[in-house]
């Protein structure tokens, strides 16, 4: 690619036109590669429209973990020994058929579906908030209100919380590096 140009000097009478090369390499052009489309039903208009579908790569559960580090920061902490003393090993969880039972009822996957770690996060402000307004809504006229109010307040507080870590632990764990 070449175009000519002036040089600079205040007068273009009597200089030469000095070629000037293009510095910027043109990418080729490619076709548009295919997007998934999906139909979608908006509340509020007449009918379907088309949109694309963001298709995110899946979500690699062990190579998280290790990229983490976090059986050598469970090691660090001293939560295997810890486990271990409470009959927890490799092997009685094995013998429990502990995984097996944890991918029945869908624990393995949701730690790689997108929509856990918002709904854990928006469990844990319900919680958070239902604590206070329990003991803000319920009177203390007797002793069994003054147990109840401690009993729904301490169960959610340690709930809201515990959803809470747990979104940050699989939002984490989904993140891509």
């Amino acid at each position: 690619m070449e175009a000519r140009g002036i040089a600079y000097g205040g007068s273009s009478r009597g200089l030469s036109s000095l070629p000037i090369h293009s510095m910027a390499t043109q990418k080729p052009t490619l076709p548009p590669a295919s997007k998934k489309v999906s139909t979608v039903f908006p509340m509020g208009e007449k009918g379907p429209r088309s949109s694309p579908l963001s298709a995110a790569p899946p979500v690699k559960l062990l190579t998280r973990v290790e990229q983490l580090k976090l059986l050598t920061k469970a090691e660090k902490a001293g939560l295997l020994s810890a486990a271990e003393k409470f009959g927890f090993s490799l092997s009685s969880i094995e013998k429990l058929g502990l995984l097996s039972k944890a991918e029945e009822f869908g624990v393995l996957s949701a730690a790689t579906d997108p929509g856990t770690p918002g709904a854990l996060l928006s469990l844990s402000l319900g919680l958070l908030l239902l604590g206070p307004s329990c003991v803000y809504l319920v009177p203390e006229d007797y002793p069994w209100e003054v147990a109840l109010q401690l009993v729904v307040a301490l169960v959610c507080v340690v709930g809201g919380s515990a959803a809470f870590a747990a979104s940050n632990f699989v939002s984490n764990l989904q993140k891509l590096r």
